[in-house]
């Protein structure tokens, strides 16, 4: 399977960091989380090492808001609208994807295909959506749903609301608005496609009130791991992010991922492949490790033991004694792929309670990576090299000094082993990426 030699980044910004302790870190300037000029400083961070994309999570609500220890996650409780903020950036960057998750299971999807391509025109193609659904409770009150919907209408609910924004993007022939004022001509109707889509859950006539994009399609992106997620994503994805503990598990991942998309129809390596890491780096390893010691410290029992619950859809650890075995765990309607991890995670290393929480906290199912640039770039290119990825979702754990490590120390092996882009091939967010045009 033909496949790019170079890999591709990705950045999850974030205010604090990661790590759910990032917030006590005292080098994350917490006092600046809804500062436009901070934002801006992070992403030309990963700009400036040559990043494919800075992207942005969300969620729709106060999370937690029920829980007595919530005050020990005040970075949970802040979150700045995606779309605003990355209109933001668009002027302060000239090169790097910006990328929003949007959840697929509250809004008008009109409304969030209208957001996306005015973004995309804003940041002269750079605009890219990362497709979710939504478990979170909490969230789902602030939409007017008693509860999440369920895991498998999350995910049919978002294969239509993708089809239907993919359709609006393609309202306007890229040629359908001449601007002829010698001949008053501003637009041909003929080259005007409304949507007409009506189904059982949606009715969208169309078309979209804006021409097409720079890009045709912002680029598309997709985080679910499990089952339906994964078939989700190669119908319809660019790229999807994942968490992947071993190289095993990233490799199967990478070849089911790529032989579904091809079964759909799609040229395989047209889909990239983002695996999800939180690096430590140090000049030493022991310095390394010492990052990661200190800001493992600085998690509360009752901190830790609340992850848990939330990544387990309700399960109380709080039960069992915090240095017994980890009981068997029941099905839920959370995240499917980050139960079927933990479960598996403390299985294979028969991991204690406090244990398994130390483990979730720090990567919340992502890989942790503690190292010197030329281990971790072993390891990146180990992993590069043997098809379990086709880039790297890099989830510092705290902010700046995370990601000020990683680009300014790692990059740069990555760049002389020829790994890495020295600069950047396209002006749109599909040429960094190598992607064809739409």
């Amino acid at each position: 399977m033909k496949r790019d030699d170079k890999m591709h980044m990705a950045v999850l910004l974030h205010a604090t960091g990661f790590h759910v302790a990032s917030w006590l870190h005292p080098s994350v300037p917490l006092e600046r989380s809804a500062d436009i000029a901070y934002w801006a400083e992070l992403a030309r961070i990963a700009e400036a090492a040559k990043f494919d994309v800075a992207f942005l999570a969300d969620n729709g609500s106060v999370a937690y808001q029920s829980n007595p220890n919530a005050q020990r996650r005040i970075s949970l409780a802040q979150h700045l609208e995606p779309m605003t903020l990355l209109s933001g950036l668009a002027p302060l960057t000239e090169r790097i994807g910006l990328v929003g998750s949007f959840s697929t299971s509250y809004v008008q999807p009109y409304l969030v295909a209208r957001q996306f391509a005015s973004l995309d025109h804003i940041s002269n193609g750079r605009a890219g959506w990362n497709v979710v659904t939504s478990s979170d409770p909490n969230e789902a009150s602030n939409y007017g749903l008693v509860e999440a919907r369920e895991h498998a209408d999350r995910y049919k609910r978002a294969e239509e609301y993708l089809k239907i924004v993919q359709g609006l993007w393609l309202s306007w022939d890229a040629d359908a608005f001449p601007l002829d004022r010698e001949n008053s001509i501003y637009l041909h109707p003929e080259k005007m496609h409304a949507l007409d889509y009506k189904s059982e859950g949606f009715s969208v006539r169309g078309p979209l009130n804006i021409a097409r994009s720079p890009q045709g399609k912002p680029v598309v992106f997709q985080a679910g791991s499990s089952g339906p997620g994964i078939e989700l994503g190669a119908a319809t994805a660019d790229g999807i992010f994942t968490a992947q503990q071993s190289l095993s598990d990233a490799k199967e991942f990478w070849r089911t991922a790529k032989q579904k998309a091809e079964a759909f129809g799609r040229r395989p390596e047209n889909l990239r492949i983002f695996c999800g890491i939180i690096p430590f780096v140090g000049r030493t390893l022991q310095e390394a490790q010492d990052k990661f010691d200190y800001i493992q410290s600085l998690i509360h029992p009752d901190v830790g033991l609340q992850i848990l619950y939330e990544l387990t859809g309700g399960f109380d650890f709080s039960r069992f004694p915090l240095d017994g075995p980890v009981p068997e765990l029941p099905p839920s309607n959370a995240t499917k792929s980050r139960l079927e991890l933990l479960q598996k995670l403390a299985k294979g290393k028969q991991l204690t309670i406090r244990q398994l929480y130390l483990q979730a906290a720090a990567g919340r199912g992502h890989r942790t990576i503690i190292g010197t640039p030329e281990s971790i770039a072993d390891d990146l290119q180990t992993w590069f090299e043997g098809e379990a990825a086709d880039g790297f979702a890099v989830l510092p754990a705290y902010f700046p000094d995370g990601l000020s490590d990683f680009a300014t120390q790692v990059i740069p092996e990555l760049q002389r082993r020829d790994l890495f882009r020295t600069e950047y091939s396209g002006r749109t967010l599909r040429e960094t990426m190598g992607l064809p045009s739409v």
